[in-house]
């Protein structure tokens, strides 16, 4: 199988912006395992803008542009460094590529993108993937992770997205207003309905929300993939959505 594996900060920091070091080590251990069972693993990693913060000892999320931007180039060191070393510890080369909406609207650098990607991976290499939050302004942005996760799975033919972050997956109501939420652990077809149980929310740190995950589902079984959304807080349930167990919620592709 060919996956894409988007894993959002909350996941990968801590409140403070800090790395969470337990979180890191076992999602690198457990990705490294599954590439060592044969299948080619893309990681889209959020958390350059949330590490940052933690390294320039920033309280909360900046506002304004350049302090965003600044943030995000001293995270994207911090956090490249991390997944150099701990692959490295289990024999696996990584690859940076920093994204921006321009490289994904123009043809050519598409083309190139693509091409590099594909031939990252016969070499053996992991590619990680985020957007390019140092340049990014609004107009040349792509937005979120989660829709950035799907344009790669569509674009690279992945067999799979898996989106981990800090919810099991999608609920018939707030679980955290609601006791009687239920989370619906497979779902066919996207319609408004569903849709419209997206809401708005996300964490302090991150950018995304259901609604931007219902999106990126949407996008991505229209094209044959599935697309699992799942708590990233314990990575080792990458086994278990590969096994095609039920884990989060898990939308089905449209075949044929």
């Amino acid at each position: 199988m060919r996956i894409v594996v988007k894993v959002g900060t909350s996941t990968l920091a801590h409140s403070t912006g800090c790395l969470n070091i337990r979180h890191i080590e076992e999602l690198c251990k457990v990705l490294s395992d599954i590439k060592n069972a044969g299948h080619e693993i893309i990681l889209v990693s959020s958390g350059a803008i949330g590490m940052g913060m933690g390294k320039l000892s920033l309280k909360e999320k900046p506002q304004d542009m350049p302090t965003k931007q600044a943030a995000a180039a001293v995270g994207q060191c911090e956090l490249m460094y991390a997944y150099d070393k701990l692959f490295s510890e289990y024999n696996h080369t990584v690859a940076q590529i920093l994204l921006t909406g321009l490289d994904l609207e123009d043809p050519t650098r598409y083309h190139n993108i693509k091409n590099t990607m594909n031939r990252l991976l016969e070499l053996g290499v992991l590619p990680i993937i985020n957007e390019n939050d140092t340049v990014n302004t609004d107009e040349i942005s792509v937005g979120d992770n989660d829709t950035l996760g799907a344009i790669v799975t569509v674009s690279m033919h992945a067999d799979l997205l898996v989106l981990l972050s800090d919810i099991d997956g999608l609920y018939t109501a707030d679980p955290h207003k609601d006791k009687d939420a239920r989370l619906l652990s497979e779902i066919t077809d996207i319609t408004p309905e569903i849709e419209a149980l997206g809401g708005k929310s996300g964490s302090s740190l991150g950018t995304g929300g259901m609604a931007t995950k219902l999106s990126a589902a949407k996008r991505c079984v229209m094209r044959g993939a599935d697309v699992v959304i799942a708590n990233g807080s314990s990575p080792a349930v990458l086994y278990d959505i590969i096994d095609g167990k039920k884990v989060g919620t898990r939308f089905l592709a449209k075949k044929g």
